[in-house]
């Protein structure tokens, strides 16, 4: 039998259809840059369980295809980025009375372009064209990043279906932020939860009860010191779930470990938390709300220090907006990067359409001071809000303000972050560095802090007259 007696969508191998008698284990790129070239090009028919050269159907029992179709959407969206939009059909024939089926996958052009194939670590970026799937050329390359459209990740549609039982959790904190109002399916919807065929978008797919893949992915660290580099690690958590629990987990995460003081008056007793409860929620919001999700491999990074909170967010602010740092948290205007995420949120009652996030994060710390002052800083690939700790007396000063990274230290002291911060720009003499940090210029301090840093290549020594100036290694500590 031949695919032209199936069905009409048949030709011969060309710029939108390919055949494949069996998906080859052993060189998955060989057909995996099929889908990815159909991807930047305009789309394409795969059929799986047909000869490309005689037109034969092979085809598969029902329990083979099962197992094929999902061989197939293991590999699309293990090393497919973003994943283009597929529509995956079962053709079914007899054969000597015996039945069986091909696969038809219809894959479209994708909205967002170019379509990556990432295999063993090593990415590539193929095109369709004249029957044949080769490299993109850098012109290709160059002419879809110009010509994609400005689509988000969230709108994408999915294979997945919606069941309103899949979205337990959802359900249940709509009603308790909507005063026990009922989220209808009319309004998720509405508002592009899923589509008209019931299919679900990329956003909606992170709310599922059961979800657990890398695009949510949070880690959260508590460091003994005020700058990341150190072994000095108290805890470390690593949250894979829907956003609904990853909001509920991140926030009870910061609470339970957070300080607290007391203040007397005269009359009373005021209790201080060293982040206010509601500044910490708007955080979290904002970037689960605004991450940006195409990024692949990357992570929402929370981070307690002695002296302050940092919640990082993959993505630089939405459409191109690069702000460094500021301390003018209400300037910012909010871009929305995810539609359905952002849109699901103010339904919740939990973010504000208008974007007054950081409003109510300055209003919280409206009666702190200079040193107490939350700020927010963007680089080309992550946003971070750094929420000064209310309890620590001194607050962020310019030297633990400085964040460096390196790797662990041995024999390591509680002294090294502040010496590697002290020394980055300029460098200091010992007795100066003692006395910056708040200790004694005591051979013990030479010998097991700088020396120590020195002996492992962190500090950088030169001599000038009798004294001897230590300067921080870029090539070994950066700032982040």
């Amino acid at each position: 039998m031949f695919i032209e007696e199936l069905t009409q969508e048949i030709s011969l191998e060309n710029n939108t259809t390919e055949y494949k008698g069996k998906l080859d284990r052993d060189n998955v790129i060989g057909w995996l840059k099929t889908i990815a070239g159909f991807a930047n090009a305009e789309g394409g028919i795969f059929f799986i369980g047909v000869e490309d050269k005689s037109h034969k159907v092979i085809g598969f029992t029902r329990n083979e295809v099962d197992k094929e179709r999902n061989y197939f959407n293991n590999q699309v969206n293990e090393h497919l980025t973003p994943r283009p939009a597929l529509k995956i059909e079962f053709v079914r024939y007899e054969i000597k009375s015996l039945e069986r089926f091909i696969i038809c996958v219809h894959v479209v052009s994708s909205p967002v372009k170019p379509v990556i194939l990432k295999y063993n670590n090593i990415p590539a970026i193929y095109m369709r064209r004249d029957g044949f799937t080769n490299g993109a050329t850098y012109e290709e390359i160059r002419q879809m990043s110009l010509t994609t459209q400005n689509s988000q990740f969230d709108i994408l549609p999915t294979d997945e279906l919606y069941n309103r039982e899949n979205f337990l959790d959802l359900l249940t904190f709509y009603e308790e932020h909507n005063n026990g109002k009922e989220y209808t399916d009319k309004a998720l919807r509405s508002l592009g939860f899923y589509d008209k065929d019931m299919h679900l978008t990329n956003g909606a797919l992170l709310f599922k009860d059961d979800y657990d893949g890398a695009k949510t992915s949070i880690t959260c660290s508590v460091f003994a010191g005020f700058n990341k580099g150190s072994e000095r690690i108290i805890t470390i958590n690593r949250f894979h779930c829907n956003i609904i629990q990853s909001i509920i987990n991140v926030c009870d995460f910061i609470y339970q470990r957070m300080n607290h003081s007391l203040i007397k008056t005269s009359t009373s007793r005021i209790n201080i938390d060293a982040y206010p409860k509601r500044a910490v929620f708007e955080g979290i919001i904002n970037a689960i709300a605004h991450r940006d999700y195409f990024l692949d491999g990357t992570q929402i990074q929370v981070d307690m220090f002695k002296d302050r909170l940092e919640i990082s967010s993959p993505g630089s602010f939405y459409q191109g907006s690069t702000i460094g740092k500021t301390y003018d948290l209400s300037s910012i205007i909010s871009k929305r990067r995810n539609e359905v995420i952002c849109a699901v949120l103010v339904d919740c009652n939990v973010m504000e359409a208008a974007g007054t996030g950081f409003d109510k994060i300055t209003e919280e710390y409206s009666k702190a001071n200079e040193n107490h002052r939350p700020y927010i800083f963007s680089t080309s690939d992550h946003f971070t809000l750094v929420l000064p700790d209310l309890t620590f007396e001194s607050g962020i000063t310019d030297d633990n303000e400085l964040q460096l990274m390196y790797t662990p230290i041995s024999n390591s002291s509680e002294h090294d972050d502040k010496v590697l911060s002290y020394c980055y720009n300029q460098a200091r003499k010992a007795a100066d560095i003692a006395k910056h940090i708040g200790i004694s210029d005591s051979s013990y301090f030479r010998k097991k802090v700088l020396k120590n840093l020195a002996d492992q290549g962190y500090l950088l020594t030169s001599k000038q007259s009798r004294a001897t100036y230590y300067k921080t290694n870029i090539d070994a500590v950066k700032k982040q």
